[in-house]
């Protein structure tokens, strides 16, 4: 018991020792806690509130799309679960021909081939979606695939893709495998390394089939038209589309490099595409004839065509030959085409032409090869119409007719003899006479200076009245010189007529 008694008087003392010291500093303790808190709440608050709730807002948006977007992948899963999207791959440009081993793959005009990811429904590409963006792969099929398989399966496709002979390298060097970018991709440093020779249709195609896989989504391959490939060695004799004007004539379709269409042509001395030209628009009845029955009419036609795609320069050149009595002249182009004629400074252009006309203008451009330093060339059509026309034209017309008037028509004035006398006495005439002056310099305005009148007259009556009415005003030194300038005016339009006319 009295142990109980002391642990209970034990428990009171400890009790009882919180002194009203002790309680101050507890409130006072609690009190700064409460202010500092309501101090972090004052100043940050209003900082960190909008960040936390900008933060929050973004994140709960990015899930929430990410469910629903989830969401609407099961639903279409759960309401079409059988249905399945039909695309095909399709090359987007044709192949440049012919192509030949080693060399590089190309597309029309030496671009890249373009494969494109199509919708068969309408046509379009598909540039969206995960097939769009899909990893392709190059392969070679045989030639006469599509032939025997029109509506081909992937089975199909895969049993007749041509693998490499034995002891040979894969038929496909370079980049076979290309990526889809929005449903389009490049086929880019790609080559044959074999020929086609070996196969059974002599041939190949290009394919092109989808590596990666997707669900509900079936995917067509590609295959390109059949065609030959050729060892490179065979690109020396290599056909050229479109041929150059100076190219051998042998690069012309159906002429073979030393082939017996070859050599008579190389007898004709036509040893150039240009030189091929030149004889058909001159006489393609004399050409066909050098090439000889053995080249048949289709035959013709093909080289013929092929020729003809050669890419000619615009230069367009004029000869004027002698001997006809109107003026004319001749426009032909560098293969001696007729391109129109000039006739009386008119120009008449070929599909204007009869009959007559065009075997003239033949006839002037045989003329013109044989005479090729008479022939004057010009850039274009149009700078041959401005320079030429324009140059002939004012060398053949003037603005005033003076064929009517010269000294001896003004004898009937009593200029002749006075002119004669009054040169004798002042000595000779200074007068310097150029074709530049002839046409230029002395118009009817510069005759009225000579004459010296104060104004330009309208015509050279006018000037030679205005002259009459003042001579009797004019006595001594002033007479003479007034009668010497009437003199080199005179001489001037007697020159001028006779330039006109072709005496000079």
């Amino acid at each position: 018991m009295s142990h109980k008694r002391e642990f209970e008087a034990g428990k009171a003392r400890v009790e009882g020792g919180s002194t009203p010291e002790d309680k101050r500093r507890r409130f006072k303790s609690v009190v700064q806690e409460v202010m500092r808190l309501q101090t972090v709440k004052h100043f940050l608050e209003p900082v960190l509130e909008p960040l936390i709730r900008k933060v929050v807002k973004e994140e709960v948006e990015l899930a929430l799309a990410k469910h629903l977007t989830g969401i609407k992948w099961i639903c279409e899963k759960d309401i079409h679960p059988l249905e399945s999207k039909n695309l095909q791959l399709k090359f987007l440009n044709n192949l440049s021909l012919p192509v030949f081993t080693s060399a590089r793959i190309e597309g029309d005009e030496g671009q890249a081939i373009r494969i494109g990811l199509i919708d068969p429904s309408t046509g379009q590409i598909v540039s969206s979606g995960p097939a769009s963006s899909a990893k392709l792969e190059i392969c070679v099929v045989e030639g006469d695939f599509f032939e025997s398989h029109s509506g081909w399966t992937a089975e199909d496709f895969r049993n007749n893709i041509v693998k490499e002979r034995e002891g040979k390298k894969p038929l496909l060097s370079g980049s076979i495998f290309a990526v889809l970018n929005d449903g389009i991709g490049v086929m880019d440093e790609v080559s044959f390394t074999d020929n086609s020779s070996w196969t059974r249709s002599r041939k190949f195609r290009l394919g092109v089939r989808m590596v990666d896989q997707f669900e509900f989504v079936k995917v067509r391959e590609a295959i390109t038209e059949s065609f030959v490939v050729r060892d490179h060695r065979g690109e020396l004799y290599r056909k050229h589309h479109p041929p150059s004007l100076f190219d051998e004539v042998w690069r012309l379709e159906k002429i073979g490099k030393d082939g017996a269409f070859h050599r008579r042509l190389n007898y004709s001395n036509i040893n150039t595409v240009k030189d091929f030209l030149t004889h058909f628009h001159l006489n393609s009845p004399k050409l066909r004839q050098i090439l000889g029955t053995g080249m048949s009419s289709k035959m013709w036609e093909i080289t013929l065509d092929h020729a003809r795609s050669c890419v000619l320069d615009n230069s367009v050149h004029v000869y004027q030959p002698r001997g006809y009595q109107k003026e004319t002249a001749v426009v032909f182009n560098v293969v001696a085409q007729v391109l129109g004629l000039l006739v009386d400074f008119q120009y008449i252009p070929a599909e204007k032409l009869s009959e007559i006309e065009k075997a003239q203008a033949e006839e002037m451009v045989i003329a013109a090869l044989s005479h090729i330093n008479e022939v004057i060339s010009y850039d274009d059509e149009s700078s041959m119409i401005r320079n030429f026309l324009n140059v002939q034209s004012s060398q053949t017309s003037v603005g005033i007719d003076y064929s009517g008037l010269s000294l001896t028509s003004m004898d009937g004035y009593g200029f002749v003899s006075n002119l004669h006398n009054t040169a004798e006495c002042s000595g000779h005439v200074d007068m310097e006479v150029t074709p530049q002056g002839l046409y230029d310099d002395f118009g009817l305005w510069n005759c009225s200076q000579i004459l010296g009148l104060e104004e330009p007259q309208s015509d050279l009556q006018s000037a030679l009245e205005g002259f009459m009415s003042q001579k009797n005003a004019v006595v001594g030194k002033a007479h003479s010189r007034r009668w010497t300038k009437l003199f080199s005016v005179s001489k001037w339009l007697s020159v001028f007529k006779n330039v006109t006319l072709g005496k000079i």
